[in-house]
């Protein structure tokens, strides 16, 4: 029944245009069984043509011994999926066996497995996440900077294993034309490491053996990937990594006559997509800021992939990454913090950096730095991690190297387009306030994927620590309700009514009735910043509802005053919403909350209702967040609850607290 409800409101979001192209991919898949469209002989490559290389030749000193303990975890079998950390997979691992639940996925034909259904594969997530192969690349770095042979050998023993267990077409990693375009992407990475088609790997017989088992699956990957895009409402993150994977595989193996199509169509999908899929003003459109990182790391690879074969990418495409690096740059506090607005999924595109204190973020405005000259961004990210020693080397040091970083921060506030709107002080400094304000659509496209039902809320952070935090995500298409609360809107910093959710809920990766948030106001140049805005997802109420709030924030004095404005009729129960930061410990005294962190705190009262707390509780589910997929820990969760009968302005007043009164104060601990 719960399939079927889901078909029916995945056909309630669909145009006819849409309609008919899926009637035909149900087609094609059905044929499928027949043979029609499938490879029947992969055609001899021409290995003449020549290939330019992506990664640094010259490398700076490097954290070799990360690196060398990842690669070796990985030949003693043990592997970090999600929240497994050095699982006992075996190497190589059974690959179509879900870590997780242990459950075997059928090697029927690939398109005709359900891989939606718990039942049917597990956990879809920690099946497909080992056979993204980042793990390959690993190895091929261990061996490049080590020259140790047992690493080449660990790549060729996994990728050996792989084909066997994984034959084109059959299997669950052949059913979703992403999972192929990362693998591809890893694939090149760890290609160029090993030394290309002159890599030891490839000599004798066997090697050669080896050579051509592999190049036959690279032209199945791409053949497969040219025919099952991403289309209409699903054209969103997976068409562009799809595009990516073809542009990579058609650059780095441009040994078929398909090749030079392939190139060409996956190029200027990714000039189309890289303008259409992020706003003018730098918010990528699914409003995750996760996936906005996903999206600028395959801009930013693709780019430099790309540029070493003569086939870099337009001003336009690479003025929309540098307006994306902006809004990165500015979401992120002193402390490094950023918002974890929408879905995220952990995902890296590949990794090269095993420091253990790398982050994506950083990671990218470094890279960033490097490629549009930004000291602006080299003082956030800090660090030039090895990621990017990989990708630029000596020379990208050198020019990382001579940006000036001295200058004071002087962020962007206001991104009208992508929705999101900044208040605070002292930017970049110690006693730095930083609110983030969520005005934005629900996501991208009509079932909206990955987006959450916060409109209005808004995070904060004093002093580089999170006070009013986001959530997170933790789930995705099991734990049905874990997915639902954490997307919901009791989860954020905003108002529920009726104990439902601003936008509707219609499956794991869709809504249905969606809510449009507009800003009012905006005013960040006097001694009171002000924001206003409004949404209109209760209107669809039998009495409707209009949200208007209103945030002052009080420059001299850091006080915040919430106003929201509840326009209706009749009679209504109203929650406000309070999400508290990790390390925020919160007392109550006589309905006054008190929340204190390891360096800043806050005091808030509303002016309506009964207070409520939540920690770690799962009925009713509140009080938590998720840093990392499907791991989630305790925060406190506040709500002031009341019933009101007509339009009613509440509001909430939050005193911040300095520093010095903070750590002074007894309710600390």
């Amino acid at each position: 029944m719960s399939s079927l409800i889901w078909k029916l409101n995945r056909l309630r979001l669909m145009g006819s245009a849409e309609i008919c192209w899926r009637v035909i991919q149900m087609v094609e898949k059905k044929a499928s069984k027949l043979g029609v469209g499938l490879i029947e002989k992969v055609p001899a490559p021409v290995l003449s043509r020549p290939v330019s290389g992506f990664l640094a030749s010259e490398l700076p000193v490097l954290q070799l011994s990360p690196l060398r303990s990842a690669a070796d975890a990985i030949l003693a079998g043990r592997w970090n999926v999600f929240a497994m950390h050095g699982a006992d997979l075996s190497f190589p691992p059974q690959w179509n066996r879900d870590p997780k639940t242990g459950t075997l996925a059928p090697l029927s034909l690939g398109k005709q497995i359900d891989y939606r259904s718990e039942k049917v594969v597990g956990d879809i997530k920690y099946l497909w996440e080992p056979n993204r192969h980042l793990e390959l690349v690993a190895l091929a770095q261990a061996w490049k900077v080590t020259g140790e042979p047992r690493y080449a050998e660990g790549a060729r023993t996994l990728l050996q294993s792989w084909f066997a267990q994984c034959p084109y077409p059959k299997g669950v990693h052949w059913t979703s034309s992403l999972e192929l375009a990362l693998r591809l992407l890893n694939w090149a990475c760890a290609w160029e490491l090993l030394g290309g088609l002159a890599s030891p790997l490839f000599q004798g017989e066997a090697g050669q053996r080896f050579l051509q088992q592999w190049l036959a699956a690279i032209y199945q990957h791409c053949h497969f990937i040219a025919g099952y895009f991403s289309r209409h409402s699903s054209a969103n993150n997976h068409l562009f990594g799809e595009y990516m994977g073809l542009f990579v595989g058609s650059l780095v193996w441009p040994y078929w006559k398909e090749s030079e199509k392939w190139q060409s169509l996956a190029h200027r999908g990714l000039e189309e997509e890289a303008l259409k899929q992020n706003t003018p003003d730098g918010v990528n459109r699914e409003q995750a800021v996760y996936y906005q990182h996903e999206v600028m790391d395959m801009m930013l690879l693709c780019q430099l992939i790309g540029l070493a074969n003569n086939a870099g990418f337009s001003a336009a495409y690479l003025e929309r990454l540098e307006r994306l690096a902006d809004f990165i740059a500015t979401l992120m506090d002193v402390g490094g913090n950023i918002p974890m607005i929408g879905d995220a999924d952990d995902a890296q595109m590949v990794r090269l950096s095993h420091e253990p204190d790398w982050t994506p973020y950083k990671s990218l405005l470094a890279s960033c730095a490097v490629l549009f000259g930004r000291a602006d961004f080299k003082r956030k990210a800090g660090h030039f991690d090895d990621k990017n020693r990989w990708l630029f080397g000596v020379a990208g040091l050198q020019q990382w190297q001579a940006l000036d970083a001295s200058a004071s921060e002087a962020p962007v506030l206001a991104f009208p387009e992508g929705g999101y709107f900044l208040l605070g002080s002292a930017f970049g400094t110690p006693e730095e306030v930083r609110m983030v304000i969520d005005c934005a659509p629900l996501g991208y496209l009509s079932i909206a994927a990955h987006g959450h039902a916060d409109a209005l809320a808004f995070t904060l952070s004093v002093s580089g620590e999170e006070l009013l935090t986001d959530p997170g995500t933790y789930a995705y298409h099991t734990q049905k309700k874990w997915r639902d609360y954490f997307r919901s809107t009791p989860a954020h910093n905003t108002v529920s009514v009726d104990g439902l959710d601003q936008s509707e809920i219609g499956g794991n990766f869709m809504w249905l009735k969606k809510a449009n948030a507009r800003m009012i106001a905006h005013e960040t140049n006097s001694e009171v910043q002000v924001f206003e805005g409004e949404h209109d997802g209760y209107g669809r109420l039998a009495d409707p509802l209009l949200h208007r709030r209103r945030i002052e924030f009080n420059f001299h004095n850091k006080c915040i005053v919430v106003k929201d404005i509840l326009q209706c009729t009749n009679v209504h129960d109203i929650s406000v919403h309070w999400q508290f930061g990790d390390h925020c410990v919160v007392t109550v005294d006589e309905g006054q909350l008190q929340a204190q962190g390891l360096r800043s705190g806050l005091r808030m009262r509303c002016s309506h209702g009964t207070l409520d707390l939540l920690r770690g509780s799962d009925t009713p589910p509140g009080g938590w967040i998720s840093r990392r997929f499907d791991e989630k820990t305790p925060i406190t969760s506040a709500a002031w609850r009341m019933r009101v009968q007509g339009t009613i302005e509440i509001v909430t007043h939050i005193e911040l607290m300095p520093q010095a009164s903070s750590a002074n104060s007894p309710a600390n601990y």
